[in-house]
């Protein structure tokens, strides 16, 4: 066991994620193309990157990798020539992964292209079409109902070929080569919440991570959503059980308090670790029990691999107004929000780091703690509060069942004072590590 966990570094990474955010926000990415390897690039400046490609054609599953998408511009004009959508303006305005269009063409024959939403008159729509080939555009509702027959000009500057679908990873070697997985979809268009804050949460972690002295080792993937982690499962197939725990980040930066959704197993590691460091906290928070919808959380839970692997987020995907819209832009990031969202990942971290199971080596009625030095003569305040009832705790519950995490919640004691309590009967012999 570990008994040099500490706090994470003190220094502020909490500017570095609202810059990486505010510099990502405005690139047009998809599942594959130069957007996503713009992105990758970027975050690649922050933490070095293993970059795999993909090819188009390439067999996954039931999956087939697609042809890579390319945007170079889209502009839908009005009968007296104005502008009504440019996605040099905001590149929401182009369906996701439009086939090439340059047409004039009737209000009637454009309308089944337009995409908006009556109940959010003044936004923009975050839409795709990665697998059916179409086009169209997005648009706020209040434009579409202000539109007049006429002839309207579509040009949508296009490409779809051969190419490769891109992610990129990073492997931080532990002590041991169990492995806590780290995934953020890095594959959404100007969406601030949904998507790039779990990236910036994800890049400050493993800035931390890569200082210290870990047990597990640490993998961070960042890949398009859906068929990014379905590629990494099929190329990492023969390897995937070494993840003893993971987590999906997204949705970490709105002012709404923690969230969390259990892994497919229910009372994983994971889901068990969460639990308590959100217990401790003593913030208000929720979990939710695992859905077959949602992020790559699925895939990883799909019943093949049922991977133990939940997912952090704050207000959860389609749960608050702004979710795949343009209003999903800067201004919903707090900052505050961001600094409390890395702190609950490293919390997850140090506890997943610090459990264990131990066998009591003196199980026949309590061993004499005094003349070990372990009991009145500690040292004082040297040693937390609630440490001499940790001590009888642990003792009394490892029995080779009970982790140090199920201790400290069967007892009320803080996680921290357990792992010390643990440490000091393992120096003296009395527990013997499973």
């Amino acid at each position: 066991m570990r008994s040099d966990v500490t706090p994470s570094p003190t220094y502020d990474l909490t500017e570095m994620m609202r810059g990486l955010i505010a510099r990502l926000y405005p690139i047009c990415r998809s599942i594959t193309g130069d957007g996503l390897r713009q992105t990758l690039r970027i975050i690649g400046e922050q933490i070095p990157l293993e970059i795999n490609e993909v090819p188009t054609g390439t067999q996954v599953f039931d999956w087939t990798v697609p042809q890579e998408w390319n945007l170079r511009r889209a502009t839908l004009t009005a009968p007296d020539g104005s502008a009504i959508a440019d996605t040099d303006v905001h590149n929401l305005h182009v369906l996701n992964y439009s086939i090439p269009m340059q047409k004039k063409m009737s209000l009637h024959e454009l309308k089944p292209h337009l995409y908006s939403m009556p109940d959010k008159p003044d936004w923009i729509p975050y839409r795709t079409s990665y697998y059916a080939p179409n086009w169209g555009f997005c648009l706020p509702h209040r434009v579409v109902e202000q539109l007049r027959d006429g002839e309207y000009a579509v040009t949508i500057d296009t490409t779809l070929t051969d190419g490769s679908l891109t992610y990129g990873e990073l492997f931080i070697p532990g002590q041991t080569e169990d492995e806590v997985l780290f995934s953020a979809h890095a594959c959404h268009p100007s969406l601030a919440n949904d998507n790039l804050s779990g990236i910036a949460v994800a890049v400050a972690a493993a800035k931390i991570l890569s200082t210290q002295t870990n047990r597990y080792s640490y993998r961070f993937l960042f890949a398009p959503g859906t068929i990014g982690s379905i590629c990494w499962l099929a190329i990492n197939q023969s390897q995937v059980d070494r993840i003893k725990h993971g987590l999906v980040l997204s949705c970490l930066g709105d002012g709404g308090s923690i969230t969390y959704k259990r892994s497919r197993q229910s009372d994983a590691i994971i889901d068990r670790t969460v639990a308590h460091v959100l217990r401790e906290a003593g913030t208000p928070h929720t979990i939710n029990p695992f859905v077959p919808y949602g992020y790559d959380e699925r895939q990883f839970c799909s019943p093949g691999f049922n991977l133990p692997v939940g997912v952090l987020m704050r207000t959860p995907n389609g749960k608050y107004p702004e979710y795949h819209t343009s209003a999903d832009n800067l201004d919903l990031i707090k900052p505050e929000s961001l600094a409390d969202s890395l702190q609950t990942v490293m919390k997850i971290t140090r506890a997943i780091e610090c459990n264990d199971r131990y066998q009591n080596t003196q199980p026949h009625c309590e061993p004499q703690l005094g003349r070990r030095g372990l009991y009145s003569n500690t040292g004082g305040n040297a040693t937390p509060p609630g440490y001499e009832m940790a001590l009888l705790w642990i003792l009394n519950y490892s029995d080779g069942e009970n982790d140090l995490l199920e201790i400290s919640r069967k007892s009320g004691i803080a996680l921290e004072t357990i792992t010390i309590a643990a440490q000091m009967l393992l120096d003296k012999l009395l527990l013997r590590k499973l």
